[in-house]
């Protein structure tokens, strides 16, 4: 202020500010009140900094992110492992026939596991032979009219390579295709293959498990436990991991 009282601009360039003192402190309540809510806004305003600061990228947000990275490929890498297991051994559960997805663009095959051998009796070169007492063997069940030579060469091809014996059975009604079939082929079958009959028709074509087509090849896998598993709708085009697995009894 001058010093001649005028509310002018002083020495110091300061604009001038009216102030009223009032009389009754209770005039300054409502200003009091603003204040506060300043400061209680004010308050607001650094708590919400705080948490901001927290979560940015000095904060917890970047580790929270790697550990739900981390989480998602272990649960990926586990539920990857698991399907891959299950499908490798989905062929020795018992239950309902399995059919395996189709390869290069081969009929999937029909596989049946963890199956009891049935109770009978071969005849081999006219020595009989009780199926319960096979092992590490496949049976091959030819339908009349399969036109199946080569998955039939083709299995004989799989035994080899599993050290397995294949036995050929024919029963009454399939006696003479199945015959001239095994003659057709000859020597490319291999010493393992061998011939023989099944006179009570307990392997007959139409008497395989439910699920499991009657017209197909089809060929009993039996285990060194005896445990045979039955696949059909064979094609040579076919992953052959699985006939050798039901065979051997460990993965191929």
């Amino acid at each position: 202020m001058s010093l001649g009282g005028e509310p002018e601009r002083d020495d110091t360039g300061l604009p001038p500010v009216h102030i009223e003192i009032p009389d009754d402190a209770r005039d300054l309540d409502r200003d009091v009140q603003a204040y506060r809510r300043e400061l209680r806004a004010l308050r607001r305003t650094r708590r919400r900094d705080r948490w901001h600061g927290s979560l940015s990228k000095d904060g917890v947000a970047l580790p929270l992110l790697a550990c739900c990275l981390v989480l998602a490929l272990i649960t990926g890498t586990l539920l990857t492992v698991f399907t891959a297991t299950s499908n490798r051994n989905a062929s020795l559960l018992p239950g309902s026939p399995i059919t395996e997805p189709a390869r290069s663009g081969a009929p999937g095959m029909v596989v049946l596991g963890n199956q009891s051998l049935p109770d009978a009796v071969l005849t081999v070169d006219g020595a009989p032979l009780p199926m319960q007492s096979l092992s590490r063997a496949m049976l091959v069940l030819v339908p009349s009219d399969c036109g199946c030579a080569g998955t039939f060469r083709w299995l004989a091809g799989v035994a080899s390579r599993a050290s397995a014996s294949a036995f050929v059975i024919y029963t009454p009604a399939t006696k003479t295709e199945v015959r001239n079939l095994y003659r057709q082929l000859g020597s490319r079958l291999g010493a393992r293959v061998i011939l023989a009959e099944e006179t009570d028709n307990v392997l007959s074509p139409e008497r395989v498990p439910t699920g499991l087509p009657a017209d197909q090849l089809t060929a009993i896998l039996v285990a060194p436990d005896h445990v045979a598993t039955w696949v059909s709708q064979l094609n040579p085009r076919d992953n052959q991991a699985l006939l050798i697995q039901g065979l051997t009894g460990q993965p191929a």
